[in-house]
């Protein structure tokens, strides 16, 4: 009698933290457009570093800085669907893709980032997927989500905008990664 009581309890506590879950999960939907310009990045606040071994001259932090922007559109592509239920930015990551690879940028940066992966010493899989996961868990969070990197893929494909380190990632993921610039002397 104990065990059909405790089994039925059991059942019952189970019962009760599935129906706590969502289940549709986070709806990301495409947003309004806006001019393009670059003032949709959600910044971090932590303070740079003043370790030497874990800072990062300008150089080396844009390097890294294009490379989290390459992940964070990635993912953003995604996570944003149409009203119909597709990806709503795939054709602006092809654009995306497309008018940095033709200058030569994205190439450069993947060979850059290789070499700031063994001048810092950290695996550079590690640090993409960190960025992927990182991102990924904003989707269900930030509101503006989708709104933020719609904002960042405008602002990248606007002639204006020549060279990568001219697109803000929509996440500043640097600070909380340990990623910062050197403070000056």
């Amino acid at each position: 009698m104990m065990m059909k009581l405790m089994q039925v309890a059991l059942l019952f506590a189970g019962g009760l933290s599935i129906a706590g879950c969502q289940m549709d999960g986070a709806k990301t939907a495409a947003p309004v457009k806006k001019p393009p310009a670059a003032d949709y990045q959600l910044a971090s606040t932590a303070p740079p570093s003043a370790n030497k071994a874990i800072c990062y001259n300008d150089a080396d932090l844009a390097t890294v800085r294009a490379r989290m922007l390459q992940q964070e559109l990635s993912v953003a592509t995604l996570q944003c669907q149409s009203a119909g239920g597709g990806r709503a930015f795939e054709s602006l990551y092809s654009s995306f893709l497309a008018k940095f690879t033709g200058n030569g940028e994205l190439a450069n940066n993947a060979r850059a980032i290789q070499q700031v992966s063994r001048t810092k010493r950290f695996n550079l899989d590690v640090l993409v997927t960190e960025f992927a996961n990182r991102t990924a868990q904003k989707a269900p969070v930030d509101t503006a989500f989708c709104a933020r990197n719609l904002r960042a893929f405008e602002w990248a494909l606007d002639p204006q905008v020549t060279t990568l380190a001219q697109v803000p990632a929509p996440y500043d993921l640097g600070p909380d990664m340990n990623i910062s610039p050197c403070t000056p002397k």
